[in-house]
């Protein structure tokens, strides 16, 4: 499977209430970034409650211009959250389901 087949997928709990789309991805990059051995490892999956559209890197709290389009895709996508990796417990096609007791992170420039 490769991420794009992820995005835009329902995302689920366990009991099966709809939480809301994938619509974007975390990565770790684990090593230094100059040797050619470093990886990138996946930390998360964001989940959108009310759209199914990417952040366009708006969500980082650093980025704020031009402010009318960072201020319209933060109002869209509030309620996203990052769900660790750990806590998907199945990735298909079809969508996403969440472990019992799955962790909703908040969005951030850490994450």
């Amino acid at each position: 499977m490769i991420l794009g087949d992820l995005l835009d997928s329902p995302a689920v709990t366990a009991d099966g209430e709809r939480l809301g789309h994938v619509i974007d991805a975390r990565f770790r990059l684990e090593g230094p970034p100059e040797r050619p051995a470093a990886r990138l490892r996946l930390v998360g999956l964001v989940v959108s409650p009310r759209s199914r559209t990417s952040f366009l890197g708006y969500e980082r709290s650093g980025v704020t211009s031009p402010w009318p389009i960072a201020w319209w895709l933060r109002r869209r996508h509030r309620g996203a959250f990052l769900v660790p990796w750990e806590d998907v417990q199945v990735a298909t096609v079809a969508g996403v389901t969440l472990r019992p007791g799955h962790r909703r992170l908040p969005l951030g420039p850490a994450t």
